[in-house]
């Protein structure tokens, strides 16, 4: 194997290579495992809890020979390949998983086999902005899912970062002119996997849902406004992420001449490009971001009017998904996350407040202004409760307004929800944070990883949202009978369901801070 395909994996202190468990063709499988017949060659799982489980399932070619460039389908083999074990996930800093450049590996749980089921087909994108994560996270797991439902979930790995966004097109263009969104048609050639699957594995091919939390929110998003992706997806689900605008090209460059510059490059050099390791390129994505203060380059999608050619939802949202149902929500402390293990900001003073939140906001406005119309609006609110607050209705909270307002106007069918359910962890310091919804639509709340804790509360809320899911995966509606009426997001009344242990709907939640930030601009971090 070349260097730049092999990655020191220090959780096992071994090598993990590209290639995953599942690749010697011609191994033999278990007479009793469930098997795949793809269009590629044949692929045995595993049985568990009574559902049929693919780990690992090859979707695409190995893309470090595709470096850069739109991916490519797999290469057809022979025998049988296992597919027992989660494949490498996308090269990325600070991750425990083996990581590749031969990444494009799928998951699939299913109830049945070749048996007509017609089932929903659930695909869960990652999170991690698109620059980290992987689809083997155990808060995935699609086994309950599956259970209660009767449904098929898949996850994914797609190229992440530089690998799936370095922008070449003004520096090279030819067959690199879609580099910047290159992970977005991984995404988009592992849906149409699933579409020309979608039988096999027990799933109806014209009732495929996504859903993603984060970064896969955002994915969502740009791939609503994408051509490419166009008939391979029926329902979409965002949790806490959303995509407004995206890179523009001039920016997009900047930070290409800004990672070249790190590597020692004298001029663009594609050939030295391709040669540089894997392990290189990921600590060159180390450099200062010329645009974005106090971070590292940022790689995502980029307006390059092949692949994406318009912003995902400005200047409105996408006519070409507008008949897409479409859930849009949110946590209500969503930066509790972020923020949640920093004691100096559990401990603010009305003094030390303003210090610390005017970068929080991701918005350019007056933080005295802010803090005083908290400390009007709240009275209760303490000064630690009013960053929380204040830094997520500016920072996350806005954009999902922005894009629920847009498909309002457009007449799409949208439905909001907030999530208000807090995690009991940690003596309550996280609130409803970031990714707390996470296993509650799994129905996973006692994995690894999840800070709903495993209560009473913690149940009733998962089976409520849990539903919901389900629910919108058949029919496009998420209301079922275990909740209140969920009505669909319009204007002036912006209906939000509330997710909690009594859930409710509310018209306008959170009124005061909506119009108070739509005082200024909202940029989305990145564009520029």
């Amino acid at each position: 194997m070349k260097r730049r395909d092999i990655l020191k994996y220090s959780g096992y202190g071994m090598v993990a290579g590209v290639l995953s468990p599942l690749t010697s063709a011609g191994h033999t499988a278990d007479v009793t495992s469930p098997l795949l017949n793809t269009r590629y060659g044949k692929v045995a799982g595993h049985r568990e809890q009574g559902i049929n489980v693919f780990k690992g399932v090859r979707y695409g070619a190995d893309t470090s020979h595709y470096r850069f460039q739109a991916p490519q389908p797999p290469v057809p083999w022979s025998g049988v390949q296992r597919a027992d074990h989660y494949g490498p996930a996308s090269p990325q800093r600070n991750t425990q998983e083996p990581v590749s450049e031969d990444c494009l590996y799928l998951n699939i749980w299913t109830p049945g086999i070749r048996d007509h089921g017609q089932r929903p087909v659930l695909v869960y994108i990652h999170g991690g902005e698109y620059s980290t994560g992987s689809g083997s996270d155990a808060l995935y797991d699609g086994i309950r899912l599956c259970q209660r439902g009767d449904v098929v979930v898949v996850t994914l790995n797609h190229r992440l970062n530089v690998f799936g966004h370095l922008y070449l097109d003004e520096l090279a263009g030819g067959k690199y002119q879609c580099s910047g969104n290159a992970g977005l048609l991984d995404i988009v050639l592992a849906l149409k996997w699933i579409r020309d699957h979608a039988e096999e594995i027990g799933g109806n091919p014209q009732r495929v849902t996504l859903f993603g939390q984060s970064g896969g929110g955002a994915k969502i998003a740009c791939l609503m406004a994408m051509p490419a992706a166009q008939e391979l997806f029926h329902h979409v689900m965002t949790m806490s992420g959303q995509q407004i605008t995206v890179s523009g090209p001039h920016a997009a460059t900047r930070r290409t001449r800004a990672l070249m510059n790190t590597l020692h490059f004298a001029r663009v050099d594609i050939q030295s490009l391709l040669n540089t390791s894997m392990e290189e390129l990921i600590h060159a994505t180390t450099a200062h971001d010329p645009s974005l203060e106090g971070r590292s380059l940022y790689f995502g999608p980029v307006l390059d009017d092949v692949v994406l050619q318009r912003h995902p939802f400005y200047p409105d949202a996408p006519s070409i998904s507008q008949r897409i149902p479409m859930i849009i929500g949110n946590t209500h402390d969503e930066t509790r996350f972020f923020y949640g293990k920093d004691d100096s900001l559990q401990a603010l003073s009305w003094k030390t407040l303003h210090e610390r939140l005017g970068d929080a906001m991701y918005v350019d406005i007056d933080v005295h202004k802010v803090i005083n119309a908290y400390r009007q609006h709240y009275p209760q609110y303490t000064p630690s409760e009013v960053f929380f607050a204040a830094s997520t209705a500016g920072r996350s909270w806005r954009s999902a307004i922005i894009e629920a307002e847009l498909r309002a106007q457009q007449r799409a069918p949208a439905f909001v929800y907030q999530l208000n359910f807090k995690s009991p962890l940690d003596d309550g310091r996280w609130g409803a944070c970031h990714t707390l919804d996470i296993p509650l639509v799994f129905n996973n709340i006692d994995k690894h990883g999840s800070k709903t804790g495993t209560d009473a509360n913690a149940q009733k809320v998962s089976m409520t949202m849990c539903d919901a899911l389900i629910h919108f995966a058949r029919t496009g509606n998420p209301d079922h009978h275990g909740m209140p009426a969920w009505q669909p997001y319009s204007l002036p009344e912006r209906n939000t369901m509330i997710f909690d242990v009594q859930s409710r709907m509310e018209n306008d939640p959170r009124a005061f801070e909506r119009k108070l930030f739509s005082q200024v601009p909202y940029i989305q971090r990145g564009t520029y």
